[in-house]
């Protein structure tokens, strides 16, 4: 009766063969025909094709160095993982019965499917996690080839969790192990090809091939790009519908400008705040579209804001330093506001790396014989305390810092920002690099505008000095957060100087500066401290207005006994985190006094209009 039923499937799968090389075929003619339309010509493509070999193979033996790190770093961490195999036979055994669990769940995967269900939602083994949306289309389940194909790759998924998980190896090998190994399994995955995708097949015969060709000129343009493409770029423009708030260069210098916002109220308070962004990517992350823009927000809510715009280093700035960042950036920043308002005091935001950088200057003025100017300090997913980092940490280890001083995977005197870009999407490679491929490349489509992706790929290049700096003192060794280790602007730094009050603002799914990491910075400053922790990610998290009523957030949390009991004894929320904030905030900024009628004063003249030129500027 088993043979019979075998024969049986085998015979519809030889029918299932069948008809998918009849529709191939039908496809491929249909591929021909519109090479011979006039929007397509494959002679063109072959010669666009072989100018993109060429460059990729340029890009390769100028890159030689950085490629042969990666491969030589991925080749030792396993080399650590088969070395502690072979001397322990213990962990081999562990990872054999590992192996074996897996082939009984294969075997019991190919029974469940063709033997023993008749429906296929009950040939069940494995499901995907949550948040995986790869498999949700139905032919992932109605079908026995697809949904073998699904089960069988989500097994093989686990069985290399499992080993990574298993296996007694040093933490932060196991950190990298389970980094590369999660690479390559989401590479593999049956949704990335064209014959284990359903979706992309299915489209492939309802457009008559016409999606395959749509895909090949896409990547065709990525790879002249050198860079997949990730939202429809033409849909913004800085200045006309992204960074439209108005407002005023009012001083610049060679690493920064600073804008002042034209207020928006008659009345402002007396205390204006000043945001320090992140300079790995343009300021507008908080200044996107007019109903979320953050900076808007506050303008509407009486504050004179400022806000610090960084230059794009070009190639050959490599010579700017992590002090030029503070002095120049920050500290100067501070400076210009204070003289500008006429305030003794402002109120300061750093976001992100702004929130690394306000700290470092919070603790140099804190420490300074003059009065401290800073009022209070807001700390946005910024983190002090770099112990643990999230995936960022999952690669950097001392070899990794050892080739940046060594300038080996830098280029012209700076890291190119589309490197750091790479590395980003890295982290989230099924959302960030996969689902672009396969939308793009196999289905043909055309990536829909999204500001937040516009923003993603509007990055900077980083200064060879100043990165090596961060990431050799501040990341990898985390002397920020020890009193006295560090040494900037000719200051020991401090963090339990800081005696202002301050605000510390976490991200419940922050996977680049996570929350309990973000929380540390209420252990480390002396003054009065309030965590809260908004709902969603990095960015969408930190951009979450009233007016949208999503995501919510956490306060009123116990300080003193960890991130864990903070939660515990936090309530919830429905809002945006920006109405609590705000409300302590204009509490402590002072009277109410009259708007100003212009931008800057006699010292600090306007310049030109917001966003002004240094944020237009693009990585060459």
């Amino acid at each position: 009766m088993e043979t019979i039923k075998l024969k049986a499937a085998l015979i519809e799968d030889v029918k299932t063969a069948q008809k998918m090389v009849k529709d191939e075929g039908t496809i491929i003619e249909e591929m021909y025909s519109l090479e011979n339309a006039k929007d397509f010509s494959l002679s063109e493509y072959i010669n666009c094709i072989m100018q993109v070999w060429q460059r990729t193979t340029n890009n390769y033996l100028k890159n030689y160095s950085g490629y042969h790190h990666d491969i030589r770093d991925i080749s030792h961490t396993y080399s650590q993982l088969v070395t502690k195999m072979l001397v322990n036979p213990e962990e081999m055994i562990k990872i054999c019965n590992l192996n074996f669990n897996f082939f009984q769940a294969q075997q019991l995967v190919f029974r469940k499917i063709f033997f023993d269900s008749k429906d296929m939602e009950n040939a069940v083994v494995i499901e995907p996690q949550k948040g995986d949306k790869r498999f949700t289309d139905s032919e992932w389940t109605k079908n026995p080839y697809f949904n073998f194909m699904k089960q069988n790759y989500l097994l093989a998924e686990k069985l290399s969790e499992k080993i990574v998980d298993e296996i007694e190896v040093d933490h932060k090998i196991r950190r990298k192990l389970d980094f590369y190994a999660r690479q390559y399994m989401d590479a593999f995955s049956p949704t990335n090809f064209l014959f284990t995708n359903p979706e992309v097949l299915r489209l492939a015969v309802e457009t008559k091939g016409k999606s395959l060709w749509d895909g090949l000129n896409n990547l065709v343009k990525d790879l002249e790009k050198g860079k997949i493409t990730q939202t429809d770029e033409s849909a913004y423009e800085v200045g006309k519908n992204l960074a439209t708030t108005p407002g005023t260069i009012i001083y610049e210098n060679e690493l920064i400008q600073l804008i002042q916002y034209t207020p928006t109220t008659k009345k402002v308070f007396e205390v204006p705040l000043l945001i320090i962004p992140p300079w790995i990517n343009k300021y507008y992350v908080l200044d996107r579209q007019p109903e979320i823009s953050f900076v808007k927000f506050m303008v509407d809510q009486g504050f004179t804001v400022f806000i610090i715009s960084w230059r794009n280093p070009k190639p050959g700035m490599g010579y700017l330093t992590f002090d030029d960042y503070v002095e120049k950036g920050a500290l100067k920043a501070i400076e210009v506001a204070e003289n500008i308002s006429g305030s003794k005091k402002i109120n300061t935001l750093g976001y992100c790396l702004g929130g690394t950088l306000l700290g470092i200057a919070g603790s140099i003025l804190a420490g300074n014989k003059k009065e401290n100017p800073i009022n209070s300090a807001t700390f946005l997913a910024g983190m002090i305390d770099f112990t643990y980092i999230g995936p960022m940490g999952d690669v950097i280890n001392g070899a990794l810092v050892r080739k940046l001083e060594r300038r080996e995977l830098l280029r012209d005197g700076v890291l190119h920002g589309k490197d750091m870009e790479t590395a980003f999407n890295l982290i989230r490679d099924k959302d960030l690099i996969w689902n672009y491929a396969i939308n793009n490349y196999l289905k043909g489509l055309k990536p829909e505008a999204f500001d937040v992706m516009y923003w993603t790929n509007d990055n900077s290049n980083l200064p060879a000095d100043m990165y090596i700096y961060y990431m050799r003192n501040i990341i990898f060794e985390n002397k920020l957060s020890r009193k006295n280790a560090l040494h900037i602007c000719n200051t020991p730094i401090d963090i339990g100087k800081i005696d202002i009050p301050v605000f510390v603002i976490g991200l419940k799914d922050d996977y680049i500066s996570p929350a309990i990491t973000v929380f540390t910075t209420t252990e480390l400053v002396r003054g009065p401290v309030e965590f809260i922790l908004g709902g969603s990610g990095h960015v969408m998290g930190a951009v979450n207005p009233p007016s949208k009523m999503k995501y919510g957030y956490y306060l009123d949390g116990k300080l003193g006994n960890g991130f864990e009991e903070w939660l515990k004894t936090a309530h919830y929320y429905e809002g945006s985190w920006w109405t609590p904030w705000v409300e302590r905030l204009s509490k402590l900024s002072g009277k109410e006094i009259a708007s100003p009628l212009k931008a800057g004063n006699e010292t600090y003249k306007a310049i030109e209009p917001a966003p002004g030129k240094y944020v237009k500027e693009k990585c060459s």
